[in-house]
């Protein structure tokens, strides 16, 4: 889920919440893999059908300006695949080769979550933490999904300069209080305006169904039969939508950190649900159990490697909470309640050195120091984007239509999982006032047997994609193989496993799957050897949690919104949080 928080150097990122949540709780130990729901015959629907015949021209590489040992293309798409001869759009396509010497094996592609994560920014960020095995036997391909980045994108401010203005007028974080609270309303009410009024036909053409249209397209453009695909946060749901969609052409898919197919489309676009896409998946549930592991591993070791210890997980606990009380009282500089709150939700996604930095920051400012924080990049910022991830994301994910119904939505979410409750609650408030439904949207069904198993990883403790987001995609995809990996953050991306790369090499390359109940550990445990001061980590999305270059992966798009890369990354969706040592072979 991607967070709100502030741009470096000059005014404010709001609210984006948004990316690759899911529903349920996270569980205190793994367990073994679900039995695949039965599978039953497929239903047509709207969203179903062949993409047109002439649907995948070669594409045309060549060097990419900005990526050095990258190729870059464009591929061409309908904007509504039911009118192919109508308006198209431009997809913005990287790959890196594979390198040998072993034979190679066709394209393996990576969507790095968000919504709004855009590929040709992270795949050259992340590209050295794929196993070795799988740079030296696949190309390796990402994209920016359409609305997204250099892709034919949303866009709803004339200038740069107009969308930071637009941003100075939401609270950091979320509202607290009635006149913040109007102040936000009537800001996303009026994004959404603009966005309306700029490309309405762009709006309703961005959904999940739509990019899973496009990532077949890229298949065929690459000449590959069935399709290898790495899919982190709301990479999953891709994955899963483009399965049902397309079920005979799945050759390999691994699904890295999990939201609940079902809870994400609940029911028909337009109806007006209960519950937030976030709240729906419990991803206030799972952040809390995440913020009470983080917590309680810090109070168990001392100050030299945790900073905010305060000597046992329960005094550390209450540490917290007193903080949190007098924050609520009264800000300490820049450093409100409600930036607080979603620096720390941010701050869970990437173990080393994400929990390291958090650590610091709360004991900064227990301390009544001004936190640490990240040097501005060098230039002008680039145009923020965060209204395509609200774009892909409320155009097809319902959710309460009545903005006054989210300050007791937040409270709602408070009382059943603390503060950070109150900002999972506020990250689906845009979309109440969105004025765009999706005219492709896949609601289901989500057990199309496909021609071969799907792998699904998610760390225990999650506070994005909870675990139960995994167990839940496991038991509706027709046949699919749990990994669990007893372990805390977003995505065995952020937080690394040898374990896990060992079993999705072995599934990529050979198709092995890992013996069911399989369970591994990750490389580095919380708080487990001293550390110097870093800097802040924040962001989100399916690839949040490290900075790289000043620029969010979560949001991956040109944006320094929040993962993500979006990532949102995260996210949709994030980069911050440092960069971690690539992966051994």
């Amino acid at each position: 889920m991607h967070i709100p928080r502030s741009p470096v150097g000059r005014g404010r990122f709001a609210a984006v919440a948004v990316a690759a949540a899911i529903c349920a709780c996270v569980l205190s130990a793994p367990a073994p893999a679900p039995a695949p729901a039965p599978a039953r015959s497929p239903v047509p629907g709207p969203a179903d059908g062949p993409a047109p015949a002439d649907a995948a021209p070669a594409l045309a590489w060549s060097p990419c300006a900005e990526a050095p040992g990258f190729d870059c293309a464009t591929a061409k798409a309908p904007l509504d695949y039911r009118r192919p001869a109508g308006r198209a759009v431009d997809l913005a396509v990287i790959r890196h080769r594979a390198t040998g010497p072993a034979p190679r094996l066709g394209t393996l592609f990576f969507n790095p979550g968000g919504p709004g994560g855009a590929g040709t920014r992270a795949l050259p960020q992340w590209y050295e933490l794929f196993p070795e095995e799988l740079r030296q036997r696949f190309d390796i391909a990402s994209w920016d999904p359409r609305g997204v980045g250099g892709s034919t994108a949303v866009h709803c401010f004339p200038t740069t300069d107009e969308a930071y203005e637009w941003l100075e007028r939401i609270p950091f974080g979320f509202p607290v209080g009635e006149s913040e609270t109007e102040a936000w309303v009537d800001a996303y009410s009026d994004l959404g305006r603009l966005c309306e009024q700029r490309d309405p036909e762009l709006l309703r053409h961005v959904s999940t169904t739509d990019t899973a249209r496009d990532l077949d397209r890229l298949r065929q453009a690459v000449g590959d039969e069935k399709l290898s695909f790495l899919g982190v946060s709301y990479g999953t749901f891709l994955g899963a939508t483009y399965a049902n969609l397309f079920p005979g052409r799945v050759r390999a898919m691994v699904l890295d950190s999990n939201i609940d197919p079902r809870a994400w489309v609940d029911g028909a676009v337009g109806a007006d649900p209960r519950l937030t896409t976030f709240l729906r998946e419990d991803v206030d549930l799972g952040s809390a159990a995440t913020l009470r592991q983080f917590l309680d591993h810090c109070g168990r070791t001392g100050a030299d490697r945790c900073a905010f210890s305060a000597g046992s997980p329960e005094a550390t606990r209450a540490k917290f909470e007193r903080l949190m009380t007098r924050l609520q009282e009264h800000a300490q500089g820049s450093w409100t309640y409600a930036r607080t709150v979603t620096t720390v939700l941010s701050g869970l996604y990437a173990i080393d050195p994400g929990w390291y930095d958090l650590a610091w920051t709360l004991e900064d400012l227990w301390a009544w120091r001004p936190p640490q924080e990240p040097v501005a990049p060098e230039g002008p910022l680039p145009y923020p984007a965060f209204e395509q991830i609200e774009a892909i994301r409320c155009s097809e994910s319902p959710n309460p239509r009545d903005p006054r119904r989210f300050p007791e939505l937040a409270e709602f979410s408070h009382g059943r999982a603390g503060d950070l409750g109150r900002a999972v609650a506020w990250a689906s408030e845009p979309c109440a006032t969105w004025p765009a439904t999706a005219a492709s949207r896949y609601a289901g069904p989500w057990n199309r047997p496909t021609a071969n198993p799907v792998l699904v990883v998610n760390t225990v403790y999650d506070p994005a994609t909870p675990y139960q987001g995994a167990l839940a995609m496991t038991r509706q995809l027709a046949h699919a193989r749990l990994l669990t990996v007893e372990g805390y953050g977003h995505s065995s991306v952020l937080n690394p496993s040898l374990c896990v790369d060992d079993h999705e090499r072995r599934y990529l390359v050979d198709g092995v799957l890992p013996p069911a109940g399989t369970v591994c550990r990750q490389d580095v445990r919380p708080f487990s050897e001293s550390r110097p001061r870093g800097g802040v980590g924040t962001g989100g999305g399916g690839t949040a949690g490290r900075r790289r270059g000043g620029v969010d992966e979560g949001a991956g798009t040109g944006a320094v919104d929040r993962a993500d890369g979006a990532a949102a990354l995260p996210g949709h969706e994030s980069e911050d949080g440092g960069r971690r040592q690539a992966r051994r072979p």
